[in-house]
C-alpha cells in the first residue's frame, strides 16, 4: 500500500507554492511531477514546489520553479516554508536558520504577521543590459541574489503589457541560465512599483529575491546610499527590503498557509 503524500498551499504576497513535508528525504520529486503539481489547468497551481527536508538535522528548502527545474532561493517561498515549520510544531518561533542552494537564510518567525528573512548580500554585478519587452527598449542593471536579475525603471508599469512570455534580453550570454526581470515604477521617494518575470515560472504575483534586487537597483539609480529601506509592491501585496551598509537585504512580509491537498496520484501516473 503506498503511503499518502501531501501538499500544503500557501503564498506570500500571492507568491504560491505547494510544500512537501519530507524531513527524511523518502519523496522523489521529479521535473515531471512539479510540471503537473504546477499547472493551473490540469493541476493544483502553484508558483513553484518547496520539498522541506532535514539532512544532518538541519532544514534544507528544495526549491523547484513551476518548470521543474531547480532554484538557489525564494525570498517568498522561505518565508511560506518557516510559517508551515512552526505553525506544525515542527520548529520552535523566533529565531532560526534553513539552508538553501544559496546558502543558510536566517529568519525571525512570529506565530502570527510578517516573517523577516536575512536574505544575505546583494550585489551589482556591473552589466548593463537591454531588456526587449511590448515593442520597446529598456535599460537594465545586473543586480545578483544569489540568483540572478535583470532590474528596469520606467515611468509606468502600464507600459509593460503582457508577460505571459519572458522578454528577451541581449546579450544573452551575461545570463548562461536565464534570468529574472523585473520592471519598476517609482511610485514615491521610499516607495515602488513592481511587475516580474521569472524564469521557470513565468509572470509571478510577487517575487522575494527580486524586490532585494529592485530595493538595491534602486538606491544606485537614485543616487541614494546604503543603509537604504524600501517599501516594495508588487501586485500581489506589499513588502519591506531593508539594505544595510555591506549591502546585506533583510525582506518582510506575510506567509499564508491555505489548504492541504492529496497529491499521491501525481506519483502514481
Amino acid at each position: 500500500m503506498t503511503m499518502p503524500i501531501t501538499a500544503t498551499y500557501g503564498h506570500g504576497t500571492e507568491n504560491d507554492f505547494l510544500l512537501i513535508f519530507d524531513p527524511a528525504q523518502e519523496i522523489s520529486l521529479t521535473e515531471e511531477i512539479v510540471k503537473n503539481l504546477c499547472n493551473r489547468n490540469s493541476g493544483i497551481g502553484a508558483d513553484g514546489v518547496i520539498r522541506i527536508t532535514q539532512p544532518d538535522g538541519k532544514w534544507f528548502m528544495d526549491y523547484r520553479n513551476a518548470d521543474g527545474s531547480l532554484a538557489e532561493m525564494c525570498g517568498n517561498g522561505i518565508r511560506v516554508m518557516a510559517r508551515y515549520l512552526v505553525v506544525n510544531g515542527h520548529q520552535g518561533e523566533g529565531l532560526f536558520p534553513i539552508n538553501t542552494r544559496d546558502g543558510a537564510k536566517y529568519l525571525r518567525v512570529p506565530m502570527e504577521g510578517d516573517i523577516s528573512v536575512n536574505m544575505g548580500q546583494v550585489s551589482d554585478e556591473g552589466d548593463i543590459v537591454t531588456v526587449l519587452q511590448n515593442s520597446q527598449s529598456y535599460s537594465a542593471r545586473h543586480i545578483s541574489v544569489g540568483n540572478p536579475h535583470a532590474v528596469a525603471f520606467l515611468d509606468d508599469l502600464d507600459q509593460v503589457g503582457s508577460l505571459s512570455s519572458a522578454p528577451q534580453v541581449s546579450p544573452a550570454d551575461v545570463f548562461p541560465e536565464g534570468v529574472n526581470i523585473e520592471f519598476v515604477e517609482i511610485a514615491s521617494p521610499d516607495t515602488l512599483l513592481m511587475r516580474v518575470h521569472e524564469r521557470g515560472s513565468g509572470e509571478t504575483r510577487s517575487c522575494g529575491t527580486g524586490t532585494c534586487a529592485v530595493a538595491l537597483a534602486a538606491t544606485i539609480y537614485t543616487k541614494g546610499r546604503l543603509p537604504a529601506r524600501w517599501v516594495i509592491k508588487p501586485p500581489g501585496g506589499t513588502l519591506i527590503v531593508d539594505i544595510d551598509a555591506h549591502s546585506n537585504a533583510t525582506l518582510t512580509g506575510p506567509a499564508v498557509l491555505i489548504k492541504d491537498y492529496d497529491i499521491t496520484d501525481y506519483f502514481n501516473k
